[in-house]
């Protein structure tokens, strides 16, 4: 434990941050890490997963309260902590309710019973990532998303035992799961009723575990779903995929699914709300000649005619042409901005011709020039 780092140093925020900060903060750095932002960068990698695991500590009220309280030592599995206690050789564990290891020293934790540990209990939820296209995200998407979960085991059941074989009830609590014990304290002997330590509140031992699962009765998995993206999904939101996650306890129901959508940047287009910028350049003539230019939209080219004595930063728009509301009727605009680009490396008879050009044009051809002059005259005014 020595090498990780604190779970609030690594997203950078204060111990009792609020909700809404850590997920802003997370964001960010989830998308400065990600892999399909950072191919192939091992040291990004690395930092991805520590946010990330950072953010699935410090995102769940019991372990962050866990975790504030009794450190690495508190979420650890290897510590016997967490949402849930591995046993030696388990990748995922029986669960084990922190509060009931506590039973075992004081005789409960906070005046709570012991959980019932053979009642159905809702599964974890898991999460994943998925990259789309500023054309996607406008218009919506179906994509597959890969992801890991923890499923029953399909060879026992979920039982721990040998498939063929029975579960043995446990001889020191006689199958309930809870033993009497007393203990000497300063005020006298104490009789408590604490989770049984040899079952672990199960009531049943398993003496032939499944090899399949190592006795666990749960096996992690790769497993991929088709998610349908909704047109006018932004950056960083999310979208919740039901019953996809870890698999429920004791026929419980499994949790969700959390996909973080990640969108590209355009080479042109720029989303705000839901409309869509882009700039368009003009030359000098074109600007002020008028012309009919090809702008470039998400629903393919519209030919457009920009009026005479247009200039710079002038912004015209195309209604109806930016990103559909989410699940809503309706779309944004787009909003062209217009650049005038100056001409370079001019031949001589290139630089006559505007100096001739120049010499024909009067004061009423250039009023925000004329006006800025005149208020400087009057500004050195002796």
């Amino acid at each position: 434990m020595a090498d990780k780092r604190d779970y609030y140093e690594v997203l950078g925020v204060q111990k009792g941050v609020s909700d809404d900060e850590l997920k802003k903060a997370f964001r960010k750095l989830a998308k400065k890490y990600h892999p399909d932002l950072n191919p192939g960068d091992k040291e990004a990698e690395a930092k991805f997963k520590e946010v990330n695991e950072a953010y699935e500590i410090l995102s769940d009220k019991d372990k962050r309260a866990r975790y504030d309280r009794f450190g690495f030592a508190g979420v650890d599995p290897n510590y016997g902590a967490g949402s849930t206690v591995y046993g030696a050789g388990n990748p995922f564990g029986q669960d084990i309710d922190i509060g009931d290891i506590f039973n075992s020293f004081f005789g409960g934790f906070g005046g709570r019973s012991p959980r019932n540990q053979n009642a159905p209990r809702r599964g974890s939820d898991v999460e994943a990532s998925l990259t789309i296209t500023f054309e996607e995200a406008a218009k919506g998407c179906k994509k597959d998303v890969s992801y890991q979960n923890v499923e029953t085991c399909a060879d026992c059941g979920g039982s721990g035992a040998e498939k063929g074989t029975q579960l043995k009830t446990c001889t020191n609590c006689n199958g309930t799961g809870q033993a009497t014990v007393q203990k000497r304290t300063p005020f006298g002997v104490v009789q408590t009723t604490q989770t049984c330590e040899k079952c672990r509140g199960k009531g049943k031992m398993i003496e032939h575990p499944c090899p399949k699962c190592n006795g666990t009765g749960r096996n992690r998995s790769t497993k991929s779903v088709t998610v349908t993206v909704p047109a006018g999904i932004s950056q960083d939101q999310i979208l919740n995929i039901g019953g996809h996650g870890n698999s429920g306890y004791n026929g419980g129901p499994s949790g969700d699914l959390h996909v973080y959508v990640n969108v590209k940047k355009h080479d042109i287009f720029e989303r705000k709300g839901d409309d869509v910028w882009c700039e368009i350049p003009l030359t000098f003539s074109q600007a002020a000649l008028g012309h009919e230019v090809i702008v470039p939209t998400l629903d393919g080219k519209v030919k457009y005619n920009v009026h005479p004595g247009t200039q710079p930063a002038d912004i015209f728009k195309l209604k109806g042409k930016g990103i559909q509301h989410l699940n809503a009727k309706g779309r944004g605009d787009q909003y062209v901005k217009v650049t005038i680009e100056v001409p370079r490396n001019l031949t001589s008879k290139q630089k006559e011709a505007l100096k001739q050009f120049d010499e024909l044009c009067t004061p009423a051809n250039y009023k925000n020039s004329n006006s800025f002059f005149e208020k400087v005259k009057h500004l050195f005014k002796e």
